[in-house]
């Protein structure tokens, strides 16, 4: 017995650590924190449309627009930077520390862009102001997707993951629709005019601000029983003149796995985003639907897309993990283009915006349900932030972060079936990736293997 297979098991698991009352406050802490890193990134995707005017001036309303999703999609470019460092950062310092810090500088970007100058104010440069803004916003949120999957995976009981790993993206729901309520209620209340002025400030001051409480209760969450028998059995290694394991090497031991992450990655983002986030958005902009109509049904379709997790969840934990994928892969290559031609058809009326979004919803939620554990079971513990990190956040700045810029400019040239292709293409490699992976519900996290390479 190696020392570090005797230090693992000189720990107690999960299961028996963790009691009802610690499991709520880990399900919790964690969710909580992502709720507020999502509300942040939605309110921008939300706001788009109405605060274009206010940091570029054109003679076209669409290229204003398209200037704002550009720094949107500069904001993805820096999740991969965040996924590095705080991957690393999880997985030398922990899991709890990793995910507090990249809270924190999520937080900081959002109430930077809430107090920014406008181009009133001082010109142009208003822009640099918000691409900062957008820049912290993703960095923050790389860290917070890799620390906050691993450490949902680590602590969650291996026939039980599943579920739990679908509460994480409950609460990014409850941020996205908190965002999407607030924007229905602000338009209701003060009126489109005030939005476009100065009121699409007050969601971005409000994540902010609410970044505190979040940083409140996960400083009360213990850190994860495999981290601190890999701590320990490092601190073992140490004290007998053996040097830690290095990172980089064993990430390339898994470089199949890492590439089967990103293809994942790549059309569960891009998706996400085109059926979860960005429909509203492209809704009041380029389809010039009535804007709190187009609130509503994102509220009632993000209601019924939190269901849907729970039940997908709740699928793979019985029947397996690649199930899920299966039927997001195939599903949505026969759905792509049906629903776009629903959305894009007609005159903007708005039960199109309710039949894309729900029919999306059912289909992107049955991955989305599960990511916060696959990815993670694919890799050992010493690497397993930084590993699936790593290509998840390359993954969306190269698709999803691109993805509202694509679609917007596709359709300005009449060409939206070339955005359908691209989105089927993605969900091949899917289907592909999906052939090619192990099946890990129920697996045993250690910090050897769970998996194929």
């Amino acid at each position: 017995m190696t020392l570090d297979q005797a230090t693992l098991q000189a720990i107690p698991s999960s299961e028996d650590v963790t009691i009802r009352s610690e499991r709520r406050k880990v399900v919790i802490g964690v969710g909580v924190g992502n709720a507020l890193e999502w509300y942040d990134w939605t309110a921008y995707s939300i706001f788009a449309a109405y605060f274009a005017r206010q940091f570029f001036r054109s003679d076209d309303p669409l290229a204003d627009l398209l200037g704002i999703f550009a720094i949107f999609a500069a904001g993805f470019f820096m999740r991969p930077l965040g996924g590095v460092f705080f991957g690393w950062f999880a997985d030398r310092r922990g899991r709890r520390p990793a995910m507090t810090f990249s809270m924190l500088v999520t937080a900081g970007g959002s109430l930077l862009i809430g107090v920014s100058p406008t181009y009133d104010h001082i010109g142009a440069a208003a822009a640099a102001f918000l691409l900062l803004g957008r820049l912290l916003q993703g960095f923050g949120h790389g860290g917070e997707v890799v620390s906050s999957f691993t450490y949902v995976t680590e602590m969650a009981p291996a026939n039980k993951r599943g579920a739990w790993a679908s509460s994480v993206f409950v609460f990014v729901t409850v941020g996205v629709m908190t965002a999407t309520l607030l924007g229905a209620g602000l338009t209701s209340g003060f009126g489109v005019n005030a939005i476009k002025e100065w009121a699409w400030r007050i969601p971005f001051v409000i994540g902010g601000a609410l970044g505190i409480y979040a940083l409140v209760l996960r400083r009360r969450l213990d850190e994860t029983p495999m981290f601190r028998a890999r701590a320990a059995a490092q601190e073992a290694r140490r004290r007998i003149g053996l040097t830690a394991r290095p990172i980089w090497p064993d990430v390339w031991k898994y470089r199949q796995a890492c590439m089967r992450v990103f293809a994942f990655s790549a059309a569960g983002t891009v998706l996400y985003y085109v059926w979860a986030v960005m429909a509203t958005t492209f809704a009041v902009g380029p389809l010039r639907m009535a804007p709190g109509p187009v609130m509503w049904v994102g509220v009632a379709a993000n209601a019924f897309f939190i269901a849907c997790l729970i039940f997908w969840g709740r699928i793979s934990d019985r029947y397996g993990r690649k199930l899920n994928w299966y039927v997001f892969s195939v599903g949505s290559m026969l759905a792509i283009i049906p629903l776009s031609l629903v959305f894009t058809g007609g005159h903007g009326e708005i039960w199109r915006l309710a039949v894309f979004m729900g029919v999306g919803m059912l289909l992107i939620s049955a991955p989305t349900a599960i990511m916060p554990a696959f990815f993670p079971e694919q890799f050992p513990t010493h690497i397993r932030a930084v590993a699936m990190g790593l290509p998840y956040s390359i993954a969306g700045a190269l698709t999803g972060g691109t993805a509202p810029y694509l679609q917007a400019w596709l359709y300005s040239l009449k060409q939206p079936r070339l955005f359908d292709t691209y989105l089927i293409i993605l969900c091949a490699l899917v289907l592909i990736a999906t052939v090619a992976s192990p099946e890990t519900n129920g697996k045993i996290l250690d910090d050897e293997t769970t998996g194929d390479r």
